[in-house]
């Protein structure tokens, strides 16, 4: 029986095999440069949505912090689950826009990441995306998320989207931007491409 393709995934699997060593390649430090100051200090619950292979999960809960990694490619979280053992990471087969098994929980963040995944989902999926991610902040969490600009290979699903679109979306669902940045991308051969990141902080403008 053919697997089914989580829409915004298409091209991972057969990629994999390729990206898996490339992703292992980024630290932590260096791709969240513009907004690590804002990631919690002392042991929060993290949400990590599109973990990849885990590198940021296991950074996080290297210092402490409790995180749910979910990542959709089957190939990725194998992978993230061999190469960074962890009590302190869940890995879960879930995905954006529904978050359903997530959902389910009623569990609240302390922090959610979505990091590199924002731009594989259409304009309705990204509005049911955000109202999907909402519930699972608490009141004073932070979220972020990271646009990518640029070009993207042929085999991806790859949407340009703007950050004052994201900022805008984002308000419309209760959320106050606290931060943007336009970084370069730190991978070789995408900064050789061009390729540059937006990345947004939102924190909710009023109480749920």
């Amino acid at each position: 029986m053919r697997a089914i393709t989580v829409p915004g995934t298409e091209g991972y699997a057969e990629d994999a095999a390729w990206l898996i060593p490339r992703y292992e390649s980024v630290s932590f430090v260096d791709k969240y440069r513009a907004v690590s100051h804002l990631i919690p200090a002392a042991p929060s619950t993290i949400l990590d949505i599109g973990a990849g292979t885990g590198v940021d999960s296991s950074w996080l809960a290297e210092l402490g912090h409790d995180v749910v990694a979910i990542e959709p490619v089957t190939a990725f979280r194998d992978a993230g689950i061999k190469l960074h053992p962890s009590r302190r990471i869940e890995w879960i087969d879930d995905s954006l826009p529904g978050l359903v098994k997530i959902a389910q929980r009623e569990k609240e963040f302390d922090a959610v990441l979505i990091s590199a995944v924002w731009g594989h989902l259409a304009p309705d999926e990204r509005r049911l995306a955000m109202s999907n991610i909402v519930p699972l902040l608490k009141s004073a969490a932070v979220l972020v998320i990271s646009i990518r600009h640029g070009l993207a290979p042929a085999n991806r699903r790859v949407f340009e989207i703007s950050a004052d679109d994201t900022i805008e979306l984002a308000k419309s669902f209760g959320l106050e931007m606290t931060l943007i940045a336009r970084m370069p991308s730190i991978q070789p051969l995408n900064c050789q491409a061009g390729v540059t990141w937006s990345w947004l902080a939102f924190k909710r403008s009023y109480a749920p």
